[in-house]
């Protein structure tokens, strides 16, 4: 029980000086990534780290653990590969078209979806990308099958962006775009209820909320967001192939998630940064089992990083509430939306 004798520790930091000073590491690390990274590799952490921050979304905020966002990133690669082969589209507008074409396969398989709870909400997921996996594999005149698509062009109005260095300049705005987007639906009324939800549905739906309406419209801005990080992922490789679409794909996703922090949104970032550069190291040094020192590394961060990476730092950085106050916040009921 709480006394008038129990010493209270402030935080370390403010919250409106850690956002700020984050901010600016952020864009700073943003700019100079390319210079002191292969530029492919600075590409992939881009796209992986929307992709990270779409499956956070749903799993952090809504408490919705999906194993299928594969059929999301992998459509959308697919989508943007194919418009910029056929229609020869400027690279913003073809990713873009492919985040659009997730957002709506979101609909049809979301209404399913989000009627599931836990593991059930898993499974429907999984069993949806699986699905998508064979229609691509089989669908090759549009999909070109086991070969994939190849040389696909990324131009901009006529001037060819092949250099990936350059190139990784100009899709930033895009993968900024893109991670603001989400952090701006977390810190809106609209994550608050889908925080309320992922508590206590029932509680939330007594209180006038439509439940299942809110898990369908972050699953399907979730998605769009997960199509964006896959439109760009084709045009950092310039081809798209079934791995795009495979089960596993989800799973590096998820893994990424638990290593940042669920419900951090930046802990995915963070993680798809660490991740791909050790995968790059190891790759550089013929390291012949790197999944072995990922498996390593991921144990390690899951025992003695409770919160993940990010979610452990920050909670350290901002410090400990008082008690009251974290009673208080507990039984604190949403204000609902207009």
């Amino acid at each position: 029980m709480t006394t008038a004798s129990t010493p209270v520790r402030g935080p370390i930091v403010s919250r409106r000086a850690l956002r700020w000073a984050l901010l600016v590491v952020g864009g700073a690390v943003a700019v100079i990534l390319p210079r002191v990274l292969y530029p492919p590799v600075a590409l992939d952490i881009a796209a992986w780290a929307l992709l990270a921050v779409s499956v956070d979304l749903l799993l952090g905020q809504a408490g919705l653990l999906s194993f299928g966002h594969a059929a999301f990133w992998g459509t959308a690669a697919y989508a943007t590969g194919l418009v910029a082969l056929d229609w020869h589209l400027p690279f913003p507008v073809a990713v873009i078209f492919g985040a659009v074409v997730a957002a709506a396969l979101a609909l049809p398989i979301g209404a399913l979806a989000v009627r599931r709870t836990g593991i059930y909400f898993a499974m429907v997921t999984l069993a949806f990308a699986q699905m998508i996996y064979f229609i691509a594999n089989e669908w090759s005149g549009l999909t070109g099958g086991e070969n994939g698509l190849q040389d696909v062009p990324r131009t901009l109005f006529g001037v060819d962006l092949s250099d990936p260095y350059y190139f990784y300049y100009w899709m930033l705005p895009l993968a900024v775009a893109g991670l603001f987007a989400a952090w701006r639906l977390v810190n809106s009324p609209f994550g608050r209820v889908l925080n309320a939800i992922r508590e206590n549905p029932t509680r939330a739906r007594a209180l006038g909320y439509p439940v299942e309406r809110y898990k369908m419209l972050a699953f399907v801005l979730s998605a769009g967001i997960a199509g964006l990080g896959g439109g760009l992922f084709a045009m950092a490789h310039q081809f798209v192939t079934l791995d795009t679409l495979r089960w596993t794909t989800s799973g590096q996703a998820v893994i990424l998630v638990v290593l940042g922090g669920i419900g951090t949104i930046w802990g995915g970032v963070l993680a798809s940064g660490i991740t791909l550069r050790l995968q790059d190291y190891l790759s550089l040094r013929h390291f012949t089992a790197p999944d072995l020192i990922l498996g390593v590394v991921f144990i390690v961060v899951v025992l003695g990083f409770r919160r993940g990476i990010w979610g452990t730092v920050a909670g350290l950085l901002a410090g400990r509430r008082r008690p009251a106050e974290a009673a208080v916040e507990e039984v604190r009921e949403p204000v609902p939306a207009e």
